[in-house]
């Protein structure tokens, strides 16, 4: 898995994009803080080679929890910046901090 960012000179805007390896999957999403974790406003699309991408223009300065949902299972990125138990779930979220 891989999270990139790309900073904005002209907005305090990061544009990040999420990449799961998962090339057997028939659908994966990132849900997180910045999209209410609803489980269908993100839907990372499949590229050519298994990879599924999305990008997202978060406001910098901001740290987020997030997790992936693969074919229904909730599973985290381990390139996360760090990580945060959740009390609700019983498992820790994924953290970005921009």
């Amino acid at each position: 898995m891989a999270i990139k960012k790309q900073y904005l000179k002209s907005k305090p805007v990061c544009k990040v994009t999420f990449s799961v390896p998962a090339e057997e999957a028939k659908s994966v999403a990132v849900v997180g803080s910045f999209n209410e974790w609803n489980t269908e406003a993100t839907e990372l699309k499949k590229q050519k080679n298994g990879i599924f991408k999305g990008t997202l223009d978060l406001a910098k300065d901001t740290s987020y929890e997030f997790r992936y949902i693969v074919d229904g299972a909730y599973i985290n990125d381990d390139q996360a910046d760090s990580y945060a138990f959740n009390e609700f779930a019983g498992e820790e979220n994924c953290v970005i901090n921009l």
